[in-house]
């Protein structure tokens, strides 16, 4: 099944790429989440006309993600949690942990730009990377202090 990414996915491509995929993937996942449309000639044709308003368009996001990375350069989010008597928190600080920091700081992010692999665990501080758009990241720092009791 030809598909035409309509968003960028980290797994299979950027948007706008004719892309060939199972056809299960492809009816059950991209094409109801609009992630991809079928790459029909019509379809194709269409994308090929609004190529430059989608250039200038992720120019501008580019941009303004930039100017976010500016503003999030030096960030540290500090957090306090209990600890255990062998280092660990009781609980975690997660991505949503992050998200709901970043707004009460002022600084704009969405939940699927944080990479974190695993939610943070220990006491110190760990470096977490925003990766706002392709070709815009932040590097903040996560603090965790141990709550004192």
């Amino acid at each position: 099944m030809k598909v035409i990414l309509t968003k960028d996915l980290s797994t299979l491509g950027k948007t706008g790429e004719i892309k060939t995929v199972k056809p299960g993937y492809g009816r059950n996942y991209l094409l109801p989440k609009k992630l991809a449309q079928l790459a029909t000639a019509g379809v194709i044709k269409n994308w090929q006309l609004g190529e430059k308003q989608r250039l200038e368009r992720r120019a501008k996001q580019l941009e303004t993600a930039k100017a976010s990375v500016k503003k999030m350069a030096g960030t540290v989010l500090s957090f306090t949690r209990t600890v255990g008597e062998n280092g660990q928190l009781f609980g975690s600080v997660g991505k949503a942990d992050i998200l709901k920091s970043l707004k009460a700081s002022g600084l704009e992010a969405d939940k699927d730009s944080i990479v974190l692999t695993a939610p943070i665990k220990t006491v110190g501080d760990t470096d977490v990377t925003l990766s706002l758009v392709q070709g815009a990241e932040a590097v903040i720092k996560i603090r965790i202090v141990p709550k004192s009791t």
